[in-house]
């Protein structure tokens, strides 16, 4: 293969067809580009501001933005990457904190320490007067934080540090709190689920203590384009939010390929490695000289994709190429996000830890190593090229699974369908009462903290609390009768035991055998994840399980080589506690409510790293797990099974089929992964009265995605049908009905069964 250094990027794609050795393009569709439209603020800033930030024609979304924000109407922007969407906060922010009369103060919550970092360089650059930024993050050292909290006037943070260095502490940050004027949310769409339920209240216990020193801040939300931003927001923040979504900015030429990787296996469905194909996509583009970025869904993927374009570079290529993932320690994360702006790097090799806004102009070229989930995240991903309105190549490399293969085979989903709206689940108890017991900390809960929770959930988050004994009432005479207030009663501080990232405040120690701590697990999962023999990866490095400590919820783990992964064997059981409501879908009955799901963990099978064969299967006995979460499930009459000619001994197979497959397609109607959900199917439950299926959140009190399930089940039923009578295999693959996280080790599965199955519930 021969490509020139000033190939095109269209005439790029037959020269990399040539380079995976096979017709691997499936669908090219080139995005034409669009010009910017602009708009001028409705006043104009103070005329010491407008000098200093000697502003360029303001982008029609901005404008609005801005304006909203500086009349106090708190605003969600969604618009497209490298659209400007930190200016619609840092102008109002550097007009804030320059107030000759009442300065205000500012505080700016990332999702990441990379965009925080990113974004302190851009205030800094600034160069405003009163505007002093500091980032208060985890990688700041204890002078630094001292430093923020006395003189900065914008403070740059995450979640986490918001949740355990700040709120308990407000008293040591009053003067800041008091002048608070702005509270920016950036890359909203990355707050949904579990982890957007924790900051909803997070957000509500910052308003709480505002107010408490005597402001009300307006918020800033920003965030990729997602379905209903301004919803999300509002549901995050517990205010009315104004949207702007009519993104004015220019975008240059964007051309988007669908890569499918050769069938190796028509009978069983069985592909060539898509990373193997990333890797040689990317190493043909860096090759051409066109700066290009890689998104893998894994770290292990990200390592090893890196290794094989270096491998496939020459030398003087090999070293421009640096893989960038989470558990990279502070310093090199900085370096590579210096030499990818000045240049030095040809290519990098992401997590999607690089698929936020980080600024990283001069990339031409965007490849996806499997569907990220999302269509949000999708645009969000390939927006990381082109960012300097320059022609670009974006090219989703399918994975094996269900929902990559559908839309490969749909290509105009990839391009007309809406992003997805996500959710948040406030009322979860898992989330609520941890969050109720760190604001009693933070200062007691009376009743009239219904002003920042709803009226039922708080009173019965403190009555579980109180008899749990975290919380105590007081109760005093007053003029109007009695004062109430609820009291932390327990010792330290709540915050810590509080994981942002999961639905549960029990968590499982994972341990090296002198007591280094590794890493966390919530306890639901720990069975699954860290059993005696579990192969369990962190930032990078395997380690197995020797030891699982239940009482002490401990697991000790040693470092092992990484040539093989785990798959758990599971039995499950599901009893219904709310059948909230239910509706027809085609010929099946929907229902929605609350479940409890106990699995047991019964042994495990091991598999090659690499290849994927089975190498032998362990057998175990642990004690059982429940989850009360969320569902929606389907109860199917029995007259439908025979009138799709499932035979009695098929049944369980079917059914069984039935929930992975639409499990697999979930993503694309509700915004989530196939791992925050799970399934049971049982050809006969006395709770339903039927052969059921159910689909449910996996965290403890739900995350939302069982709501959107529920909603959205006409069309994600026809196409999970879709979905089974597409794929070409025999018998049920990866694409189809198989699934990598199945308890059953995917015995039985029925594709014909479940095809016919869904064929005669939809008519």
């Amino acid at each position: 293969m021969t490509i020139t250094t000033d190939a095109p990027l269209d005439s790029l794609l037959g020269a990399l067809d040539s380079a995976t050795g096979d017709a691997g393009l499936v669908h090219l569709e080139r995005l034409p580009a669009r010009p910017s439209r602009t708009a001028e603020l409705g006043a104009p800033l103070p005329p010491a501001v407008a000098a200093r930030l000697a502003l360029p024609p303001l982008w029609t979304h901005q404008a609005t933005a801005i304006d909203l924000a500086r009349a106090g109407r708190s605003v969600a922007v969604a618009s497209g990457t490298a659209s400007g969407k930190s200016l619609c906060f840092q102008v109002p922010i550097a007009e804030a904190v320059a107030d000759p009369v009442r300065p205000g103060t500012a505080l700016c919550v990332f999702p990441t320490k990379a965009l925080a970092r990113d974004q302190l360089r851009g205030l800094g650059a600034l160069d405003l007067p009163g505007l002093v930024a500091a980032a208060y993050d985890g990688d700041a050292g204890p002078e630094e934080r001292t430093w923020a909290r006395r003189h900065a006037t914008v403070v740059l943070t995450n979640p986490e540090m918001l949740h355990c260095g700040i709120l308990p502490h407000h008293e040591r940050w009053a003067t800041f709190l008091m002048r608070l004027r702005y509270v920016v949310l950036d890359e909203l769409h990355t707050l949904r689920g579990i982890f957007g339920s924790h900051v909803a209240h997070l957000l509500r216990r910052l308003r709480r203590l505002c107010a408490h020193y005597g402001s009300s801040p307006t918020f800033v939300f920003a965030s990729a384009t997602i379905g209903e931003p301004g919803r999300l927001a509002s549901a995050l923040c517990g205010l009315p939010v104004e949207e702007v979504i009519d993104d004015g900015s220019p975008r240059g030429e964007r051309m988007v390929a669908l890569w499918n990787p050769p069938l190796v296996d028509a009978g069983s469905g069985a592909r060539v490695s898509a990373n193997r194909v990333t890797a040689r996509l990317m190493a043909g583009l860096v090759a051409a000289d066109h700066r290009t970025i890689a998104f893998c869904r894994s770290r292990r993927g990200t390592e090893v994709v890196a290794a094989e374009v270096r491998r496939l570079l020459p030398d003087a290529l090999a070293g421009a190429v640096a893989p960038y993932r989470g558990g990279y320690l502070a310093d090199e994360r900085r370096q590579i996000e210096a030499e990818l702006s000045a240049g030095t790097l040809r290519g990098v090799v992401a997590t999607s830890a690089l698929e936020l806004g980080v600024d990283i102009g001069g990339l031409d070229a965007c490849v996806l190593d499997g569907f990220p989930g999302t269509i949000a995240s999708l645009w969000q991903q390939a927006g990381r090229a082109g960012r300097e309105q320059q022609r670009s190549l974006a090219v989703l490399v399918a994975g094996d699974d269900a929902l990559d293969q559908y839309l490969i085979a749909h290509p105009s989903e990839v391009f007309t369908r809406p992003p997805e709206p996500a959710v948040v689940n406030p009322s979860n108890p898992f989330v609520l009462d941890a969050h109720l017991a760190c604001a009693a900390f933070e200062s007691p809960l009376t009743p009239h903290d219904d002003a920042w929770w709803d009226h039922a959930d708080l009173a019965d988050g403190v009555r579980r609390l109180v008899v749990d004994d975290r919380l105590k009432l007081r109760v005093r005479p007053s003029p109007r009768g009695h004062d109430v207030k609820a009291v932390w009663a327990a010792r330290g501080f709540p915050s810590h035991g509080v994981g942002l990232r999961s639905g549960s405040s029990c968590e499982y120690r994972i341990a090296l055998p002198d007591g280094t701590l590794v890493g966390t697990v919530e306890e639901s999962r720990a069975p699954s994840l860290v059993h005696p023999g579990a192969v369990y990866l962190h930032q990078g490095r395997a380690y197995r399980v020797e030891t699982l400590d239940v009482e002490d919820r401990a697991a000790i783990v040693v470092p092992t080589a990484a040539d093989e992964y785990t798959q758990t064997r599971t039995t499950t059981t599901i009893a219904v506690l709310d059948d909230e409501v239910s509706r027809p879908v085609g010929r099946a009955e929907l229902h929605l409510g609350t479940v409890e799901v106990t699995a047991r963990v019964t042994g495990y099978q091991r598999h090659d790293a690499f290849s994927g064969e089975a190498l032998g299967l362990v057998d175990l006995d642990l004690p059982p797990s429940c989850l009360v979460t969320r569902s929606f499930w389907y109860v199917i009459d029995p007259a439908l099974l025979v009138a799709a000619g499932v035979a009695s001994a098929a049944v369980p197979g079917t059914l069984h089929a039935g929930e992975h497959a639409a499990i697999g397609i979930l993503p694309l109607f509700a915004i989530c992964d196939r791992w925050d959900v799970g399934g049971v199917s049982i050809p006969w439950l006395d709770d339903t009265g039927g052969p059921t299926v159910f689909i449910h959140d996996g965290y403890p009190g739900g995350a939302g995605v069982s709501e959107l399930g529920y909603a959205a089940a006409d069309r994600h039923l026809a196409a999970t049908l879709e979905v089974l009578r597409s794929c070409g295999c025999d018998h049920g693959c990866p694409s189809c009905v198989q699934s990598p996280k199945c308890g059953n080790l995917n015995e039985p599965l029925d594709k014909a069964g479940a095809a016919a199955l869904l064929a005669t519930i939809l008519g």
